[in-house]
């Protein structure tokens, strides 16, 4: 199974927007709390419409009609999306009003905005798209479940065009109780500082990120997805070293063939020592780099690694900001591994390679 990513549409905390990998300098921002840089919506979105729209669904719509219009696709095969938290917001609201008026007089917009499916329907009413749409929900491995649903979908009809995404705001109320939780860190000075910080959490994050997946070559491909595949609660170091390897084994490659490992070191000594341990062992003199301090921890944030290396292939550069220990980029760069997990439960490797 493989998926050539043919258009990308992707709204972060970073300049993301114009598909160009971080022209200029990254973003930094104070605190413990990375927001997305949103776009003009009216190019893509009626004022009409947008009244009644919250901020992550006008982040989705903008986002896959970006997606589409770099594809050059009007009218997708299908539309498949990956959320942790899905309309966040809208659900909040939805609640709050359950609350406020007893239950009673509750407007039905807010709710119907509140399922995690919201943005996938959204986007096919918006293209009178009347094909398969599905959302996945599982914690870190929701976008992961998209792409694998993609990727059978392209080994049964390669000819079709799928809009894939990643999606997930993070809302003022969820950061504070998360942040209560001890979810973030205190008193860090910036997002670029985030391994420098020694206390425990992470950086929270959001972000909307958007592909047209297809089974065709074309010259206009950014890279392919070339294998996907998770595992849960590894009991043992070497369990988490022989899936790694069996799982490049089983599309005839092995480490040697890897020419950046992307890992998802947030920040938090606990969740990264399994990182850090493959640092010195089986990652050993490979080069390593890192994202969640460029786009912060979210449960699909795997998207935004996906996007971030089909750039890195597309270019053959490598930003030096992502970059783990001084490590040196050899190119041409073929084959890129996306190791990324939540709390050392939910692990998933994501393959990129070059077309």
């Amino acid at each position: 199974m493989e998926a050539y990513i043919r258009g990308i549409g992707n709204i972060s905390p970073q300049h993301s927007w114009d598909n160009i990998l971080f022209p200029g300098e990254v973003v930094r921002y104070e605190g413990n709390r990375l927001k997305c840089i949103e776009p003009d919506y009216k190019a893509y979105i009626k004022p009409i419409q947008m009244r009644r729209m919250g901020r992550i669904l006008k982040m989705g719509v903008s986002a896959a009609g970006k997606c589409l219009r770099d594809a050059s696709v009007d009218m997708p095969d299908a539309i498949i999306m990956g959320t942790g938290l899905g309309m966040q917001s809208d659900t909040e609201k939805f609640l709050t009003a359950i609350l406020d008026n007893d239950e009673k007089f509750l407007t039905p917009t807010s709710f119907i905005q509140s399922t995690h499916n919201t943005v996938g329907a959204h986007i096919a009413v918006m293209l009178k798209c009347n094909k398969y749409n599905f959302t996945y929900v599982n914690d870190n491995l929701s976008f992961e479940g998209a792409l694998l649903d993609s990727m059978m979908r392209l080994s049964d009809d390669p000819s079709e065009k799928i809009l894939l995404a990643g999606i997930d705001e993070i809302t003022d109320s969820y950061f504070t109780i998360t942040k209560n939780a001890g979810f973030w860190k205190e008193d860090i000075p910036d997002n670029l500082g985030l391994l420098n910080h020694a206390g425990s959490g992470s950086i929270a994050g959001e972000g909307a990120s958007f592909f047209i997946v297809t089974g065709e070559a074309h010259p206009d491909n950014y890279a392919r997805f070339a294998g996907i595949d998770s595992f849960y609660k590894p009991e043992s170091d070497k369990e988490i070293d022989d899936f790694i390897t069996a799982f490049l084994a089983k599309r005839n490659l092995s480490l040697d063939d890897i020419d950046l490992v992307i890992t998802g070191i947030n920040g938090d000594p606990g969740w990264d020592s399994g990182y850090f341990r493959l640092q010195d062992t089986l990652f050993k003199g490979k080069t390593l780099a890192y994202y969640k301090h460029l786009c912060g921890e979210y449960y699909t944030s795997s998207s935004f690694a996906s996007w971030l290396a089909a750039g890195i292939l597309k270019t053959q550069s490598c930003p030096e900001a992502i970059l783990l220990n001084n490590s040196k980029v050899n190119k041409p760069l073929r084959n890129i591994l996306i190791y990324n997990h939540l709390r050392n439960t939910n692990h998933a490797l994501i393959l990129l390679s070059a077309c």
